[in-house]
């Protein structure tokens, strides 16, 4: 092994071995458990975030600890197309670059140029993954356009439709009017804005008025330029200032529309004036109270949010109706729908139908691609009826059968599905699944899997023109049919019946509804066992937190932020970085604030740190369910961690590499004392480790093999071999190597699915020394608890053991001794068990803890001036005469007293001090009475050293 540890010398050539000798796939034993995991698809423009960190980090030591343990073990590797996202990108590029548009390519060609683009640029996120060192099967890598997941998508909308689970209907959507497509509401970002709140009068109709004798209602709105739209006013049935007027009719300003006023508890009686106006058009919840008291529906504005030049009406059913006239005045006809709502509240002003205008904090929804306001847009979609699918799946959460990990996120699952509403999957792109749907030149649709299926099924003459609908599949669609249509799907394959259902699903919990249920949803419907029975796609869901910035704050672009997971991998310098955050900026005074935040938080750039390092950070962060604030610090921490085990394995190998480690059964092992003790402390360890494994704690997982190897194996057992290693004999020797490789090899083994790249390049020394054969640790076998090792006596001796030199060691810091003089030592009050130890084990305190003599005292026997430990009722004597210099000491520790007396007066001042105690936070406060007790106790035990001295 190389003296010092580097994480880049390794890494990288021992990913590419693993990849090449085809360590990743499945063994393929059909008699072992098969184990299986369903990456959540990374999109295919994306790149590798600490989200992603974080969630393969676990993926991959599950599929990593499964695998060891012997099992036919997949972990299912993809990506998803990402309508949206990629189809800008291109858009963007050949922008860029040609100064084209989508429309001069024409739809066939520019889907020829994303293919092209994706060949070329689409690889960047799986390039990373192999760098975080995901066990994946590459070669079963799936992507959501690839021709088998095109014939599943289709055939799942086929069957759908055929089963009246898919229909085509106008209802209210998110729709961008910059991209010109429905969006999800996942891709709706609400941001908090300064705005205002209009307060309009809708004059009474037919000389109706008020309980005040007013002759008209006072609306209140944030969009004006919807009042064109609107067939209704709402108000509250129990509020008795507007009981008498439920029934009656506003006479509508500008459009002069005959509107009825009408109950519904929607109308809150506490907040404004009472009075709702009633859009259905272009406000979900307008729209579902004018569903409830059957209005109609008038869209005034066109997909790119201007106002139309005539209205669209429909029924609550959305069908086209003439209950309404379709016109709009001519002034705003046209008008971009911010501009409109100026010259509408012009026109009200003008009118004096402008009551008041308010200061209003609003919450606007924003597409996160588009960048532009989201309209609620009344449109033609095809969209799934969830309610049957949602109760089924429902029910497989409630029986068991699915596991959510931490359990409170079942409730947010039940709270989506028992309120499901029907899913819009149509969008209007060119990327993606184009839905298979045609039409002929009088609109009838027809559904099937090509236009041929389509005329046969139909009896269709080809002298009928068809023409396939514009629209592609929402990707949502798609990627819930990911964990039966990557197994082959709708074949009934052997990867199918051997892999579905997977174990575990680890995702956020941002997507339960978007992602997760639809999952379970889909899967249910499409996937049955032998005896009919609907399948669950997983059998666990473990939710993971957001890894947020060390304050806590999410990371993003606009914060300046983020950090690349990769960077603290392989380290990256401050200019650089400086680069990478505001290099595309386009807000200069924001671009200025996050780089000077950037350079006061990384002076020095970011070092490496290797990939182990950074994924036991993470691993050691994973609280279930809870968000990580990240810490650098943590990191930094396990960086030493990884030098700790490099450098103890290079410990172990010195003493044992060309020596007899008894791997002759023949010769004699003779286990010392700390053998048997590391071994029972090794083997508690397993079970522990184990345990937190398979219950999903990964924190406490990282927690258990740090705390055994840094301070059980390198700071106890390690000084402990020394003095058999030194000075035993063969058979003792011979046991004490043989301990110490056994324990590495397998401990090695133990952390791998963690730490996959150090454990994998030491143990290929290690392993032949303790008598393991194999190519790769990632095949060997995963440790298990053997109960036959644990040595009970031996291990609260050595605890015993390990007391009595700790208490030595503190009396030579307290007392300010030389740890290399030797020392002579009292005991008093031994019991028998004590004096048994003590005898058995002197080789070892003389050696670690350097002492001279051992004398036990007759009891009743007086002792010197000494300092003093306890250990159970035993005490443990050091003579102080002779040791140190009196007066020296008794001068250093009075100016340490003079010290200490000085930072409590100053504690004792503030805390003194009114003002400060009114003013300063809690925290503030808190902390500075501990300081105040700290220096207090501090004090007490410097007095007691000076009384102890003073009396020598």
């Amino acid at each position: 092994m190389e003296k010092t540890y580097d994480p880049k010398t390794i890494e990288q050539s021992l990913y590419q071995t693993w990849e090449e000798q085809g360590y990743f796939k499945p063994n393929g034993d059909q008699s072992s458990d098969a184990y299986s995991i369903m990456i959540p698809l990374p999109n295919v423009t994306g790149s590798l975030h600490m989200g992603h960190a974080f969630q393969h980090t676990i993926m991959d030591t599950l599929i990593r600890y499964q695998r060891m343990q012997g099992k036919n073990t997949l972990w299912q590797v993809g990506t998803d197309h990402a309508g949206i996202a990629t189809q800008m990108v291109v858009e963007r590029k050949i922008a860029a670059e040609e100064n084209k548009t989508k429309d001069d390519y024409g739809r066939d060609a520019f889907i020829d140029k994303i293919w092209e683009w994706k060949e070329q640029s689409g690889g960047t996120i799986t390039k990373q993954m192999r760098r975080l060192g995901d066990s994946v099967d590459w070669e079963r890598e799936r992507f959501t356009m690839d021709d088998g997941n095109c014939k599943a998508v289709q055939e799942a909308f086929v069957r759908m439709f055929e089963d009246d689970l898919i229909y085509r209907g106008k209802r209210l959507v998110n729709w961008d009017p910059k991209l010109h497509t429905a969006i999800s509401d996942l891709e709706v970002e609400n941001k908090d804005k300064k705005g205002f709140m209009w307060h309009l009068r809708y004059p009474l109709a037919d000389g109706a008025t008020t309980a005040e004798g007013k002759n008209y209602l006072v609306v209140a709105t944030t969009r004006p330029e919807t009042v064109l739209g609107d067939t209704g006013v709402a108000v509250n049935p129990e509020d008795p200032r507007y009981q008498s007027l439920i029934g009656k009719f506003i006479e509508l300003p500008l459009v002069g529309r005959r509107i009825p006023i009408v109950a519904d508890e929607h109308a809150d009686m506490e907040k404004g004036t009472g009075c709702v106006k009633i859009t259905p058009a272009h406000d979900f919840n307008d729209y579902e109270v004018g569903k409830r008291h059957q209005l109609p529906m008038i869209n005034v504005l066109t997909l790119d949010a201007n106002i139309r030049a005539t209205a669209e009406v429909f029924n609550t059913n959305g069908e086209p109706s003439d209950d309404y006239s379709n016109v709009i005045p001519e002034q705003f006809q046209g008008l971009e729908r911010f501009k409109a709502r100026k010259a509408i509240v012009a026109e009200f002003e003008q009118l004096e139908l402008l009551q008041e205008v308010a200061e209003h904090n609003n919450t606007l929804p924003y597409g996160d691609r588009g960048g532009v306001v989201i309209e609620p847009m009344l449109t033609d979609q095809w969209y799934v009826r969830a309610a049957p699918l949602a109760e089924t799946a429902t029910k497989a959460v409630e029986d068991g059968e699915i596991q959510f990990v931490p359990k409170q996120y079942e409730n947010l699952y039940y709270s989506w599905m028992r309120d499901i509403q029907d899913w819009c999957i149509s969008r209007q792109l060119w990327w993606g699944h184009r839905i298979p749907a045609w039409y002929d030149e009088a609109g009838n649709v027809y559904v099937g899997r090509d236009e041929d299926e389509v005329r046969a099924k139909h009896g269709l003459a080809s002298v009928v023109v068809l023409r396939q609908d514009n629209d592609v599949l929402d990707t949502w669609f798609s990627s819930g049919l990911w964990t039966f249509a990557t197994q082959g799907w709708p074949e009934q394959t052997d990867n199918l019946k051997t892999f579905h259902p997977s174990d575990v699903l680890v995702t956020g919990f941002d997507i339960i509804f978007f992602w997760v249920a639809r999952m379970i949803m889909m899967t249910m419907y499409f996937i049955k066992d032998e005896n009919g029975k609907p399948q669950v796609p997983f059998k666990t869901v473990y939710m993971t937190g957001l890894v947020r910035d060390e304050n806590g704050d999410k990371m993003s672009k606009s914060k300046g932020n983020v950090l690349d997971p990769l960077d603290m991998i392989d380290g990256i310098g401050l200019e650089e970085l400086v680069e990478k955050r505001v290099g595309n900026m386009m807000q200069p005074q924001l671009a200025k604030k996050i780089e000077k935040n950037t350079r006061k938080a990384f002076e020095d750039g970011i070092e490496a740190h290797g990939t182990d390092a950074l994924r036991f950070t993470l691993a050691a962060m994973a609280s279930t369910g809870r968000d990580i604030n990240w810490d650098m610090k943590r990191l930094d921490g396990y960086r030493n961690f990884c030098n700790k085990i490099w450098n103890a394995s290079r410990y172990v190998l010195m003493n044992t590499e060309d020596q007899d480690c008894g791997l002759d059964s023949k010769l004699e092992r003779e286990y010392s004392l700390a053998d048997r003790w590391i071994q029972g402390q090794y083997q508690e360890t397993i079970k522990a480790y184990r345990d937190a494994l398979d219950t999903y704690r990964f924190d406490i997982a990282a927690q258990i093999i740090y705390e055994f190897t840094w301070n059980q194996f390198c700071d106890w057992y390690l000084e402990l071999t020394k003095p058999v290693l030194f000075k035993g004999n063969e058979s003792q020797q011979r046991g004490t190597r043989h301990t110490l490789v056994t324990i590495l090899e397998s401990l090695l083994r133990l952390m791998h699915p963690i730490m996959p790249y150090i454990t994998e390049s030491i143990w290929a020394t290690v392993a032949p020394l303790a008598g393991k054969a194999g190519d790769t640790i990632m095949l060997a076998a995963f440790p298990e608890f053997d109960g036959d090792k644990v040595d009970a006596t031996a291990m609260s001796d050595l605890e015993w053991l390990k007391q009595f030199i700790v208490a030595i060691r503190n009396i030579r810091g307290e007392m300010d001794i030389s740890p290399n003089k030797p020392l002579n030592v009292l005991i008093k009050n031994a019991s028998n068990e004590d004096l048994r130890r003590l005898e058995q084990n002197q080789a070892f305190l003389s050696a670690l803890a350097k002492l001279e003599t051992v004398t036990t005292l007759e009891s009743g026997e007086t002792a010197p001036a000494s300092a003093t430990a306890l250990l159970g009722e035993m005490e443990v004597l050091i003579p102080m005469a002779g040791l140190i210099d009196k007066d020296a000491e008794l001068a250093r520790l009075n100016k340490q007293l003079e010290k200490v007396s000085g930072d409590l007066k100053r504690v004792e001042g503030k805390l003194a001090n009114e003002k400060f105690v009114a003013n300063a936070p809690d925290a503030v406060i808190a902390k500075e009475r501990a300081k105040m007790d700290e220096a207090l106790l501090a004090g007490d035990k410097i007095r007691e050293q000076i009384a102890t001295i003073e009396s020598l």
